[in-house]
């Protein structure tokens, strides 16, 4: 079979899916099939398939039909200008994430120039986060800490292939991770995306994601707010005096995460929006 039959049959497998571009999630799974570029895909439409990959093309086709995310199906996701190994059991980085690193990188670099900093990442999936600051800043020094194995083994595999020696991860229930390692007071930054989706509106989200992608790493709790009632005030006992806590949040939750943080004493709260204006990252002063 020729690449352009191939391609064709895959697209009319997928032309349905409410969320998708078709043509490109076709081409993508070839891409990594026959491990080559977008532009040999294109002009190389009359070369010849193998049985092999018209069988595994057809197997990744039927599985992305049904829901199964692309990213998965490929198994990497580009973040931040790198490219991550994923799979199932982590978050699959969005795009409106990077508001937050980039924030985090600017920081650094404002405030603390070519001072090395300590830097906490309280749940970190694939570890998209904390290797994006690491890989672009490596005078910081990472500290990553996840509950559940896969995002550790995952995370770690990324840290490896992108070849960083200034971050570790470690397991453990928030800060329960880092016990242990006298760090109370030593952070510049501690920075974390968690679960945020309020409990009742886990199963009104896109197919994808409620299938398909770790519930652990979406519930945030009856409201959303679980993880940022714990982080919070715990947070003050990690961060030096003026470190910086940021969030990534909920598109409607930005004024009730800033009370939360005033309350505990935080200064100069600011929200970030994402670019469709909607609230995305919340930071604050630990005075």
């Amino acid at each position: 079979m020729e690449i352009n039959q191939l391609l064709k049959k895959g697209v009319d497998m997928i032309k349905d899916r409410k969320y998708g571009n078709p043509v490109l999630e076709a081409t993508m799974v070839l891409e990594e099939l026959l491990n080559v570029d977008r532009v040999h895909i294109y002009t190389h439409g009359k070369d010849g398939v193998s049985e092999d990959v018209v069988n595994k093309f057809m197997e990744a086709m039927e599985k992305r039909s049904k829901g199964y995310p692309i990213q998965y199906i490929i198994g990497r996701k580009e973040f931040m200008g790198l490219d991550f190994y994923i799979r199932e059991g982590v978050l699959i980085p969005r795009g409106d994430t990077e508001i937050l690193v980039e924030y985090v990188l600017r920081y650094i670099d404002e405030k603390y120039g070519d001072r090395r900093v300590n830097v906490l990442e309280l749940g970190i999936g694939s570890g998209a986060i904390s290797l994006s600051i690491a890989h672009y800043n490596r005078k910081a020094k990472i500290y990553g800490v996840d509950l559940y194995s896969t995002p550790l083994e995952v995370a770690e595999e990324n840290r490896i292939r992108l070849g960083l020696d200034n971050v570790s991860f470690y397991r453990g229930d928030l800060f329960q991770g880092i016990e242990g390692l006298n760090m109370e007071g030593k952070f510049h930054i501690i920075a974390s995306n968690p679960p945020y989706i309020p409990s009742e509106e886990m199963d009104s989200l896109q197919e994808e994601v409620r299938e398909y992608e770790p519930a652990n790493a979406l519930d945030g709790g009856e409201d959303g707010l679980a993880f940022y009632r714990r982080i919070i005030p715990e947070s003050k006992d990690y961060l030096i005096d003026g470190g910086l806590l940021i969030f990534e949040i909920g598109y409607d939750q930005g004024k009730r995460i800033e009370n939360m943080m005033m309350s505990e004493g935080f200064k100069d709260i600011k929200i970030l929006k994402d670019l469709q204006g909607l609230d995305r990252v919340v930071y604050g002063v630990m005075e």
